[in-house]
């Protein structure tokens, strides 16, 4: 089940990287403004600060996950169940308040939480 777990964990940190890319490197770029919703390059600009700071705390989740990861391996594995837990948790946690915003944003909900919540559930079955 840790195995299972690890390799959720991973590709929920990787989605998590892409988001990072898309809202703190390319989100004044319109074909990435676009899959958030935003309608004109002038909303892009303004709202480019928040989306910037946004993509770093998914980037420290993402780290958080795949540092837990490695360190689940080691003979550091409680430290690496922490970190996994706090990570894909909290990543968990956002795409829940993500969805309280609308339903319109069920299926950026679902991109960001699907693999989170599965990497908890075998997280848990693992210990």
């Amino acid at each position: 089940m840790a195995i299972v777990a690890s390799v959720f964990a991973g590709l929920a940190a990787l989605v998590h990287v892409y988001i990072f890319v898309l809202e703190s490197i390319r989100w004044r770029e319109p074909s990435t403004w676009k899959i958030f919703g935003l309608s004109n390059q002038a909303d892009a600009d303004t709202t480019a600060p928040l989306a910037y700071n946004q993509g770093w705390y998914n980037l420290f989740l993402a780290i958080g996950a795949a540092v837990g990861v490695v360190l689940l391996w080691t003979d550091a594995r409680q430290a690496g169940y922490a970190l996994i837990f706090l990570a894909v948790g909290s990543m968990l946690a956002a795409s829940l308040v993500l969805l309280s915003t609308g339903r319109s944003r069920l299926r950026a909900a679902a991109v960001q939480g699907t693999l989170p919540v599965v990497a908890l559930i075998f997280l848990v079955l693992s210990v």
